[in-house]
């Protein structure tokens, strides 16, 4: 597990600073300002949670169980949908596709909620 959550963290984190330097310097006169901020935050949250898989890879050597492994999974669903349809919809004009932004938001959560669970049951 924790090799696995380790190269996504690094995948993710990679492709999220790639992203972020093409918004800024690609797609600045390409989108309306209002598309550039929503592919921004479909960068940001991508790599906040690049750093969120990043403490879970280093969080399953210490612990064994399925929550920290769900966290991983959520986290990692969580930055396909919700940012990857960010992405999409603003380079696209796809509008349809915000229809699963929200579901990506939902694992966001589930991923934190995990989280918090394996820290409650360390007491």
């Amino acid at each position: 597990m924790f090799r696995m959550f380790l190269m996504l963290a690094a995948v993710f984190g990679f492709t999220g600073v790639g992203l972020g330097a093409f918004a800024a310097h690609g797609l600045r006169n390409r989108l309306s300002p209002e598309h550039l901020a929503v592919f921004q935050t479909g960068v940001q949250y991508q790599l906040v949670h690049a750093l969120a898989l990043l403490g879970v890879a280093v969080l399953a050597t210490h612990f064994q169980g399925r929550l920290v492994g769900l966290a991983g999974l959520f986290f990692t669903l969580g930055i396909v949908l919700f940012s990857g349809s960010l992405y999409v919809l603003t380079l696209s004009g796809f509008n349809k596709l915000g229809i699963i932004t929200p579901f990506g938001g939902l694992a966001f959560l589930a991923g934190w909620f995990c989280l918090g669970l394996v820290a409650w049951r360390l007491a």
